[in-house]
């Protein structure tokens, strides 16, 4: 029997153990790190299209055994095998974009010298960073790391994954799966562990660490980074909203919204936390999504809660509210069954208030009554966190949507931005800050370098202690022209 630390993996719907898997030391991180650091220079001089070849050929091989792998998601997390499907496919769909794209959005960028440097060449490199450490969720084991993993290889770059300790069977299949691919690259691996191992990434050689968690966990990786002036990644949580204008379709509003708010057992960092209706059609919403909630069953539906102890910040959040006014519409005080959590809606919830103010990541759901957008836009926008949101008005929405302080906006729709692979992913204020997705998060894991060069000589050079007035002359005098 091996002496070496182990977590266990277990189910969070039936305890049952899924797996054991190595609690990563601080040496082997290093030493993981030290091989990754080797490997880059080789990845990153084999250029685009050879990058290409091999992540596609990974996505290929991701979508032969997507079944396995959805299984096996389901298992970890507790959620419905279809819903894990879902994140599959969507994380295999961003996977191939960022092979595709990659070489298009980071080529070298040629710039204008302008007027005074018009006999300089000017163009601007982007450069993978080298090693990339991604600190992935239990939530979303697949789509939501594969964000930064697929991104940060397309650029050149090697990954040393860490994966949630809840669901390090994921994390493990996928990095035995790229090694299936490319058993000599050494520029994908996985540290499964416990926290001990994500502190020990964070303060390795890394050059750049790509975090999505909680907002304070994060703050904690930010300040172990800055001692070495790491820079870092950070999608943290949200307690996003969805805004319900009086010309929207409702009962389209209401399903969607439900799904937003319910779907993955509310364990969503977009996934829409309250609801602000236009009174005047607030009655009829709050009937319409409260059928529809009483129709939901946990444990068919959607899933288990897959961290044991988020039932007893889920349990708080609905007794703070109830404590303070609120009404259930759907569900009740006591809607916390372990390890399942039962739909819950309230209306009359303070803004102060748990379920409102903070990140519950459960099935639950805060409605509000308001008397105008502008007043929906304003209780939206209060928040400390500015993730995303969700938008309905058939007129209005793209308006509503570019007043909100939040880093993504779905119109009519919820999430969608997800599945967009060219659609950049990321928050604001206390939701963090960076890019995955789309040409900005290719970009957000390279370095940009500029490059300026003579091309022919001219008499007019300023760089020199023997500088002759007449360039003295010539330089202001084209300044003042130029800004007349």
């Amino acid at each position: 029997m091996s002496n070496t630390p182990e977590i266990i993996s277990y189910s969070p719907a039936t305890g049952a153990e899924v797996g054991r898997f190595p609690d990563t030391s601080d040496a082997t991180i290093h030493e993981l790190v030290a091989r990754a650091q080797s490997a880059s220079h080789q990845w990153r001089s084999i250029g685009f299209k050879a990058r290409k070849i091999i992540l596609k050929s990974w996505a290929h091989y991701l979508a032969e055994h997507l079944d396995e792998l959805a299984a096996l998601v389901a298992l970890e997390t507790g959620k419905p095998i279809s819903d894990a499907a879902l994140e599959v496919s969507i994380a295999i769909d961003h996977l191939s974009w960022a092979a595709r794209k990659a070489g298009r959005y980071l080529r070298d960028s040629h710039r204008t010298p302008g007027l005074l440097l018009f006999n300089m060449s000017t163009h601007v490199e982007y450069q993978p960073f080298g090693v990339i450490g991604v600190i992935g969720p239990w939530n979303y084991p697949v789509f939501t790391p594969m964000g930064s993993i697929a991104y940060a290889l397309a650029a050149g770059n090697a990954v040393v994954f860490k994966p949630s300790e809840y669901t390090p069977g994921v994390g493990h299949w996928l990095g035995e799966s790229f090694n299936a691919i490319a058993p000599q690259a050494n520029i994908f691996f996985v540290a499964t562990g416990g926290p001990a191992t994500g502190i020990a990434l964070t303060n390795s050689d890394v050059n750049k660490i790509a975090f999505t968690g909680s907002s304070e966990t994060g703050k904690k990786i930010a300040a172990s980074c800055a001692k070495k002036l790491t820079p870092v990644l950070m999608e943290c949580g949200g307690t996003d909203a969805a805004i319900i204008d009086r010309d929207c379709t409702i009962d389209k509003a209401a399903e969607a919204v439900l799904w937003g708010a319910m779907s993955n057992a509310g364990q969503t960092c977009v996934g829409i936390e309250r609801v602000y209706v236009h009174a005047d059609v607030a009655d009829i919403f709050i009937k319409k999504i409260s059928v529809l909630a009483a129709q939901l069953v946990a444990g068919r539906d959607y899933g288990a809660i897959t961290m044991p102890k988020q039932l007893a910040v889920i349990d708080s959040h609905i007794r703070d509210a109830a404590n303070r006014g609120a009404q259930f519409i759907v569900g009740s005080e006591d809607s916390v069954h372990p390890p399942f959590v039962l739909p819950t809606i309230m209306i009359l919830a303070p803004e102060d208030s748990l379920a409102v103010a903070e990140e519950t990541f459960g099935p639950t759901l805060t409605i509000r009554s308001v008397e105008s957008i502008a007043q929906a836009i304003a209780l939206t926008n209060a928040s400390q966190y500015g993730l995303s949101a969700s938008v309905w008005s058939s007129v209005n929405g793209r308006a509503i949507a570019s007043q909100l302080q939040c880093g993504m906006v779905s119109v009519n729709s919820v999430m969608a931005f997800t599945a967009t692979p060219s659609m950049p992913f990321g928050g604001v204020k206390q939701s963090g800050y960076g890019r995955i997705h789309g040409p900005e998060g290719l970009r957000e894991f390279t370095y940009t370098r500029a490059i300026v060069a003579t091309r022919f000589n001219v008499p007019l050079n300023f760089a020199t202690f023997n500088r002759r007035a007449f360039v003295d002359t010539f330089i202001k005098r084209t300044i003042k022209l130029l800004n007349r």
